[in-house]
């Protein structure tokens, strides 16, 4: 698979899970999912799975989550989009870096705030 086509599938989960289309969101990543959260937030560290995954959204959903990509880079089998993010009345910039193996991600990890995560979510 080559770096167009991530990009590609990457832009389609995200425009797909805008939409609240969790299925189509899903349909480009791997069941093993890897699925990285940085910092001490109540929803940060690992989550490991489809179904954990899927709980984990639910927990972003609740909170009003957008992720509005704004550039996209892709290198090998990496995939990065810098994302403009808005949850409640806070909005910031993340970087998401993704990983594709054979058309499928199998692993998700954000440079975001953390701070305002931890404000949102609380502390674990």
């Amino acid at each position: 698979m080559g770096e167009q086509d991530n990009v590609e599938r990457a832009q389609r989960g995200y425009a797909a899970f805008g939409a609240g289309d969790a299925a189509g969101a899903m349909e480009n990543i791997a069941d093993d999912i890897e699925w990285i959260t940085p910092g001490n937030s109540a929803i940060s560290g690992t989550v490991q799975g489809k179904q954990a995954l899927g709980e984990h959204w639910g927990r972003l959903a609740e909170k009003g989550l957008k992720a509005n990509p704004q550039y996209w880079f892709a290198d090998g089998d990496k995939v990065v989009a810098l994302v403009q993010v808005t949850i409640g009345d806070e909005t910031f910039d993340s970087a998401d870096v993704m990983t594709f193996r054979d058309g499928k991600m199998v692993k998700w990890q954000s440079a975001g705030d953390t701070a305002a995560m931890e404000r949102i979510f609380g502390s674990k």
